[in-house]
C-alpha cells in the first residue's frame, strides 16, 4: 500500500479539469469533502483515509469543483443543478467503478445522497455531517455562506461567520468560484429519501445541529444507521472516531 496519496485528474464533461487523491488497494470507496474544504483537510489530514485504506479499502478523494486543485470557472454556467453529483458520476466512469462503496461529509455528504437518488448504485453509503434539514432545505445553508462570501472582512471576530471565513483562508477558497457554487444544490424530498435502498451509514459529531439532527435523517432512511463521534460540526473531522467509524461500517 502507498504511505502517501497519489493525485491525479480527468475532465468533467463540460472540460473543467478535476482531481482526486487515492491511497491504498482494495475495495474502491469514493469520499467527498465539505464546503470551504477540501480531500486534504476532510480525509487525509487527519489520519481517515489511512485508516480506511488500512482496513483494505482503496480510498478516491475528489477536490470538488471550486475546491482545492480541481477548476474553480468563475462563470455561472459551470454551476447548473446538481453539478457535484454530476461530476461524481463523471469521476465513477472515468474509473470504470462498477462494485464501490460511497460517501461524504457536509456538502459531500448530501452530494453522495444526492447522487444515490439520481441512480448511483454503491454497496454501502456514508452520510456525515449532515441532518435532514439540510437535504430538504438548501436554500437556509447557502444563504448563510453566501452572507460570507460577500461579506469577508467585515464579520464579527468569534461568530459562525468569522470562523467560516478563516477556515476558507486556510484552504485557500477562492470565494469568486464558491458563490455561484451555492446556486447549483438541489433540495431532497422525503419520498426521494424513503426510496434510497442502500445500507446507510449516518454520521454525525455530538454537538453537530448546523444541518438539523442526523437521528431524523437516519430514521428517515430505510436502511439508515445512526452513529455520534466526538465533536461539532467543524472539529468532528479532526476526531480519530470519524475515521474508524467508516471504517467499521464500510468493514461489516
Amino acid at each position: 500500500m502507498a504511505s502517501s496519496p497519489t493525485k491525479h485528474s480527468f475532465s468533467a464533461s463540460d472540460g473543467a479539469e478535476l482531481v482526486w487523491h487515492e491511497l491504498g488497494q482494495g475495495r474502491p470507496v469514493v469520499l467527498l469533502h465539505g464546503l470551504f474544504s477540501d480531500a486534504e483537510t476532510n480525509w487525509i489530514r487527519f489520519g481517515h483515509a489511512a485508516e480506511i485504506a488500512r482496513r483494505g479499502f482503496r480510498v478516491i478523494m475528489p477536490d470538488l469543483r471550486a475546491h482545492g486543485r480541481s477548476a474553480k470557472p468563475h462563470d455561472p454556467a459551470s454551476y447548473p443543478p446538481d453539478v457535484l453529483a454530476h461530476d461524481g458520476f463523471a469521476l465513477i466512469r472515468h474509473l470504470g467503478l462498477t462494485d464501490y462503496d460511497l460517501g461524504g461529509y457536509s456538502l459531500g455528504g448530501r452530494t453522495a445522497l444526492r447522487m444515490v437518488i439520481m441512480g448511483a448504485s454503491p454497496r454501502r453509503l456514508i452520510v456525515s455531517g449532515m441532518g435532514l434539514r439540510g437535504m430538504l432545505d438548501t436554500g437556509r445553508r447557502s444563504a448563510h455562506f453566501a452572507k460570507i462570501l460577500t461579506g469577508l472582512g467585515t464579520h464579527e471576530r468569534g461568530s459562525p461567520e468569522w470562523l467560516a471565513e478563516a477556515f476558507l483562508k486556510t484552504t485557500k477558497g477562492d470565494p469568486q468560484a464558491l458563490l455561484p457554487l451555492l446556486g447549483s444544490f438541489v433540495d431532497s424530498t422525503q419520498e426521494e429519501l424513503r426510496r434510497v435502498a442502500v445500507p446507510t451509514l449516518v454520521l454525525s459529531g455530538i454537538e453537530d445541529h448546523d444541518n438539523g439532527p442526523a437521528e431524523e435523517l437516519a430514521e428517515l432512511l430505510p436502511q439508515g444507521h445512526f452513529v455520534e463521534v466526538p465533536g461539532n460540526h467543524m472539529s468532528a473531522v479532526t476526531k480519530p472516531e470519524l475515521g474508524r467509524a467508516i471504517a467499521d461500517f464500510l468493514a461489516s
